[in-house]
């Protein structure tokens, strides 16, 4: 599982690569966000990707393309499907590589 800095107490955050998919991610919204940091690895493995705010809730990635196809099927329900069932397993592979976790965010 990711452990991160606090930006407000300096502690440590533990957090699931899933939750930048997740309008409920990162305690609804309330907690640190780190969908930029999930973006960040997408970015350098050559992804184009799309973050948007949703509202009062998460910050999540709505779009991941590669040589302009779109990863995300149309059929999913963006913010509320597990991104493990529906991202290439590629795409798993590399988060899972960057972001290893014994526990999987969606159970």
């Amino acid at each position: 599982m990711p452990i991160t800095k606090c930006n407000i107490c300096g502690g440590t955050i533990q957090w699931n690569w899933e939750e930048a998919f997740c309008k409920f991610g990162f305690s609804d919204g309330d907690g640190q966000i780190e969908t930029y940091t999930v973006e960040d690895t997408l970015t350098e493995a050559g992804y184009e990707v799309v973050v948007q705010d949703w509202g009062m809730h998460n910050t999540i990635i709505t779009s991941i393309k590669r040589n302009g196809i779109e990863q995300i099927p149309d059929q999913v329900t963006v913010g509320y499907d597990d991104p493990r069932e529906y991202l290439p397993k590629r795409i798993v592979k590399l988060l899972n590589k960057q972001f290893p976790s014994e526990t999987p965010y969606f159970l």
